[in-house]
């Protein structure tokens, strides 16, 4: 998506009143609702590989859990590429319809802390890889 039409996105999206009228009154909730929560969180998951040398051919993958009702959950899962079990880096549960902010310093704060727990458990993920790959290869 490009930037503009992102910067448009998020702020009819991010801003106003809760429950996010958006998510809930579109006749095909879940597909919105999910193409909202990846937009949110799939920039954060790709910043955090940033100044990270990710192992060839590992990547990070953000899966969603939709639910109308309610919690839906959001999954960054790190996958190394190689035969060692992915990894989960995050786990939030979240009411999409109440991803409503007051100002950009909360969306900030907000997708800060994410960012941080989703760089912090890449980090030692692929420490731990690396770990395993070493121990593997001296046997």
């Amino acid at each position: 998506m490009p930037t503009w039409e992102a910067a448009t996105y998020l702020t009819e999206n991010l801003f106003g009143e809760k429950p996010n009228p958006r998510l809930l009154s579109a006749t095909n909730s879940y597909e919105v609702t999910s193409q909202f929560l990846q937009r949110l969180y799939h920039p954060l998951a790709e910043a955090a590989t940033r100044g990270i040398a990710l192992p060839e051919g590992a990547v990070l993958h953000v899966f969603t859990d939709i639910s109308l009702t309610g919690k839906s959950a959001v999954l960054v899962v790190y996958i190394s590429g190689n035969d060692h079990p992915h990894q989960l880096l995050m786990l939030d549960a979240v009411k999409a319809w109440e991803l409503v902010f007051t100002d950009s310093e909360d969306v900030n704060r907000w997708a800060e802390e994410r960012y941080r727990r989703i760089k912090s458990a890449l980090t030692d993920a692929i420490r731990s890889t690396d770990r395993h790959t070493l121990l593997a290869e001296a046997s």
